[in-house]
């Protein structure tokens, strides 16, 4: 993003302030001063960022996720990781790269669904394409309940592209799709691994689904015929981690 951000919100607003990012400074309706506004002061005070009171209308004028609860940050623009950050990071904890891959998720909503689902099960990091595809802004940020400060977005040109990059770093490539006879829980994940979410409305793209060693469905007993996006990603993710036996108990 090349403007300032802005993250909005009680929780994701203190989560930023944990994670101890920049911030320029933080604005906060005028009278607000108890439960986790408090906080939010308190924390701010002690990492020295500027506290702006001010009216709930200016709040509702800037506001662009329609629910910032009182508080909002301004930030520098999101820092986007890259690709090779997520692979050092797979090695320094001594674990098989575990990536997603987002092809064409246009929801904010479920782009932040999908980083707090990501943050919970320590997925490495989540690649986003730069055309087409929701970006992080300050609604992703809420949705996801500050999990943006924790996670390692890239934002690339190319998801296809990456996808090769990704094969020629040793890791397999795992496509979700109904068009296959292979259910998610008879697959093996015990592997370098990056996993592929398509767009809400049309899944994968035709190249990108080519591009996959492996796709896998989730059975549907319904009349409906496909799951939200960040609901198809949480049951894939944490069916990775089973299959691993990292959870525990």
């Amino acid at each position: 993003m090349e403007e300032n951000g802005q993250v909005e919100g009680r929780n994701a607003v203190l989560e930023l302030l944990e994670s101890g990012k920049d911030i320029n400074k933080i604005f906060i309706v005028s009278g607000e001063k108890h439960g986790s506004i408090t906080k939010i002061i308190a924390k701010a005070k002690e990492n020295k960022v500027v506290i702006v009171e001010t009216n709930r209308k200016k709040l509702d004028e800037m506001s662009t996720s329609h629910n910032h609860q009182g508080v909002i940050a301004i930030t520098p623009p999101f820092e986007y990781a890259d690709v090779e950050d997520m692979l050092a990071l797979a090695k320094e904890r001594k674990e098989e790269p575990f990536i997603l891959v987002l092809d064409g998720i246009e929801d904010v909503h479920n782009l932040g669904s999908i980083i707090r689902t990501a943050e919970t099960a320590g997925v490495h990091g989540i690649i986003i394409p730069k055309r087409r595809a929701a970006a992080v802004n300050a609604t992703v940020a809420k949705t996801s309940a500050g999990a943006v400060e924790y996670v390692k977005i890239a934002r690339v040109n190319n998801i296809n592209e990456t996808i090769k990059n990704l094969k020629g770093e040793g890791l397999w490539i795992c496509g979700t799709d109904m068009e296959t006879d292979t259910a998610y829980y008879n697959q093996d994940y015990n592997m370098p691994l990056a996993v592929v979410i398509g767009s809400e409305g049309t899944g994968m793209s035709r190249l990108t689904k080519e591009n996959c060693d492996f796709i896998v469905k989730i059975p549907m007993k319904g009349k409906i015929n496909s799951l939200n996006a960040s609901v198809s990603a949480g049951i894939i993710i944490y069916e990775v981690l089973k299959n691993r036996k990292v959870l525990q108990k």
